[in-house]
């Protein structure tokens, strides 16, 4: 029996598949939006979910969380099941108006060497996130604070819709400042091998831009 009740849930699940930390590694190199377009056209997040503080960029394997509404406290789990170097990345079924995360719990995870939260709901403690230094992506900011009921339902590492994307465990998180993508693990080495070839093409197109020629006759939009 573990020290930790929960780990025996059903709902939560520990052993994940990760990315190969090479791949991790290539994908740093690539913004959100390149990563969206290459993977075709698939795993934007909702656009309101955006860093929480100005510079916020984050990349590594989904550890995903469904939280009961206005409780946090299968975020503070979801820490120990996680490894470093995961993103945790939360729903708090569409109940925003709470700051579910703030200093304390950034403090905890960044000592837990975590990469990152992206969460569809709000955080709090704005004057001092800065300065802890743990990436954070969320909707924005909320005053009020929630609730610690120990024997409602979550889920840990299982399919998490979020918008149009379902998050898988293991799948790819990046977010930088415009916006969050998942890119599914199975998926990874071709889309780094597709962004890269993407931004090789938009060196020639912006040669060809500078060169005079119109956007319109590069894409042949004549008629």
């Amino acid at each position: 029996m573990s020290a930790y009740g929960f780990l025996e849930r059903p709902t939560v699940r520990v052993e994940i598949e990760r990315p190969d930390e090479a791949l991790v590694a290539r994908a740093r190199a690539f913004g959100s939006a390149t990563l969206h377009e290459a993977a075709g056209k698939i795993g934007a997040l909702p656009a309101a979910i955006k860093p929480a503080v100005a510079g916020f960029t984050v990349c590594g394997p989904a550890v995903t969380v469904r939280s009961p509404a206005s409780d946090n406290v299968w975020f503070h789990r979801a820490m120990v099941v996680a490894q470093p170097g995961d993103v945790l990345v939360v729903t708090v079924g569409g109940v925003y108006e709470h700051g579910y995360w703030g200093e304390i719990m950034s403090h905890a995870a960044r000592a837990r060497k975590l990469a990152g939260l992206v969460l569809d709901g709000c955080v709090r403690d704005a004057a001092t996130l800065a300065s802890v230094g743990f990436p954070m992506f969320a909707r924005g900011l909320a005053i009020e604070g929630t609730n610690k009921d120990f024997a409602a339902e979550g889920w840990i590492n299982h399919p998490l819709p979020i918008g149009k994307t379902t998050v898988e465990a293991g799948d790819l998180i990046v977010g930088d400042v415009d916006g969050v993508v998942a890119i599914p693990r199975a998926a990874l080495a071709a889309t780094l091998d597709a962004a890269r070839a993407r931004e090789e093409r938009e060196v020639e197109v912006i040669r060809k831009l500078e060169a005079g020629v119109t956007t319109l006759e590069l894409y042949q939009w004549t008629e």
